[in-house]
């Protein structure tokens, strides 16, 4: 029996899996993608963590990946389908085997909420993106869409208008949520163009996107407007499901844990993004990952 199953090999799950290996804890990662890093890896540039101002996302990933290897961390290519508590320790049910330990720590992130439109899951990869960072280099000098009004919208909206031609940044409200000097940016740029009050009601075009069709929300006119591409920044959804019924949620999925990660289920863990919190940076998944696996280590020694 495992001492310790960390579920999710992002920034959260690699910074529990190097405080439980420094703990002494018998451990193993389960990611369900084939590499490791979580949502990180897409950014293009990280410019807020400390001591490593504008590191590539993907080089930061594998630098937490590396350093929990090198301490002896595995990491397993598996998906998690069930997790039960029986006698005092869990029960993980993965594609391929049972797993048991006396503690888990549940960090698998969140995933790219989708438009939920018509053309958006039948030209996903084909024009539709949810990562600008990852497909931008495909539309240099076409003119794309940008979807959203937070950080990451307005960020996409930046990056893209170095590479395209012409930027639209559709916004479903009148301001946006995003950095102040995010917003800067995207006003100073001339080829980015804000819609404002506006959504997209359907993604067009035949092995490509073509067009997308564009409602203003107070006339209720639509406008069909000529992309290459559409990048779709709406926010994010807790990847919990496994969790349903097992440990509390909010409406959202998000998990209720406080600062120590513990959940309602003795032994039961959540860090990073799944978690219900208000601030979801890499810099706080790094926190909630050494504050899960301390505790999980003090669970073990103590059982309390």
């Amino acid at each position: 029996m495992l001492d310790l199953i960390i579920i999710g090999a992002g920034p959260a799950g690699l910074s529990a899996a190097i405080y439980g290996k420094r703990a002494g804890l018998e451990l193993v990662v389960l990611e369900k993608a084939y590499m490791g890093g979580g949502q990180i890896l897409s950014a293009d540039k990280v410019d807020n963590y400390p001591g490593l101002p504008g590191i590539n996302g993907f080089d930061m990933g594998m630098k937490f990946q590396e350093h929990a290897e090198a301490l002896g961390a595995g990491i397993r290519e598996a998906k998690v389908e069930e997790i039960t508590v029986c006698d005092g320790f869990f029960r993980v049910r993965t594609t391929e085997e049972m797993l048991e330990a006396r503690t888990v720590i549940y960090a698998t992130g969140a995933a790219h909420s989708h438009l939920g439109v018509p053309g958006e899951e039948e030209l996903a990869g084909k024009g539709v993106s949810y990562c600008a960072t990852c497909d931008g280099a495909f539309f240099r000098k076409k003119t794309v869409a940008v979807v959203g009004g937070g950080d990451v919208a307005l960020g996409d909206a930046v990056y893209l208008s170095a590479l395209c031609e012409k930027v639209y940044l559709i916004h479903r409200r009148d301001t946006f949520r995003g950095a102040d000097s995010l917003q800067k940016k995207v006003r100073e740029a001339d080829n980015i163009e804000i819609l404002y009050n506006s959504v997209v009601e359907e993604i067009c075009g035949q092995d490509r996107v073509e067009t997308i069709r564009v409602k203003h929300l107070q006339s209720g006119q639509q406008t069909q407007l000529s992309v290459s591409g559409i990048f779709v920044a709406v926010g994010t959804r807790p990847e919990t499901k496994p969790l349903q019924g097992l440990a509390e949620m909010d409406e959202k999925g998000y998990v209720y844990a406080g600062e120590d990660c513990a959940t309602g289920v003795p032994g039961l863990y959540v860090a990073g993004d799944i978690r219900n919190k208000p601030m979801r940076q890499v810099i706080t998944a790094v926190a909630d990952g050494a504050n899960a696996a301390v505790c999980a280590a003090e669970y073990i020694r103590t059982g309390c």
